[in-house]
């Protein structure tokens, strides 16, 4: 196989894990949390998803990063989840970051870009600090639209909502 194709598979794989994303990112919108969604892979295999539960749970560590990282730990039984990537929706904050280099993930991807918040090269990128003792492969920008889209229609939702009342 060229590398060209085993590129393109790649990317094809990445879009359709973060399809899986998005569709638990509408689990949040349902719950009226920020609709961002994740999922942790391994071999192949969704092992673990979350989605954004900070404002129902009343905690400011339920982001979908750290939802579905709680998932696979407990599912693996491990805190390390070595060989697992995780999918999510918007690009992650430091918080989740952090979470995800102490849980040694092989690769992360995301899809839009969170310039407020976003720590993989928004306004930080903790992924590329070289001090740090683990180092994860970071893939941004898939399904950036679709994503973005979401978020958008999500807080346009919510104003007019709000200019109702």
């Amino acid at each position: 196989m060229t590398e060209q194709m085993s590129g393109q598979m790649t990317a094809q794989r990445d879009a359709n894990f973060m399809r899986q994303a998005i569709s638990q990112a509408h689990n949040a919108w349902a719950l009226g949390e920020v609709p961002v969604g994740a999922l942790v892979v391994r071999d192949g295999e969704i092992i673990a998803t979350g989605f954004n539960q900070p404002i129902g749970t009343h905690d400011p560590t339920a982001h979908a990063e750290i939802m579905a990282l709680r998932a696979a730990a407990t599912i693996l039984g491990n805190y390390r989840l070595p060989g697992c990537e995780l999918y999510v929706t918007l690009e992650p904050c430091a918080m989740c970051s952090g979470a995800m280099i102490h849980a040694r993930l092989a690769r992360v991807v995301y899809g839009a870009p969170d310039p407020k918040t976003g720590a993989c090269g928004s306004v930080v990128h903790l992924f590329a600090q070289e001090k740090l003792n683990h180092h994860t492969e970071l893939v941004g920008g898939v399904l950036a639209g679709d994503c973005g889209q979401l978020l958008k229609d999500f807080f346009a939702e919510r104003r007019a909502r709000s200019l109702a009342s």
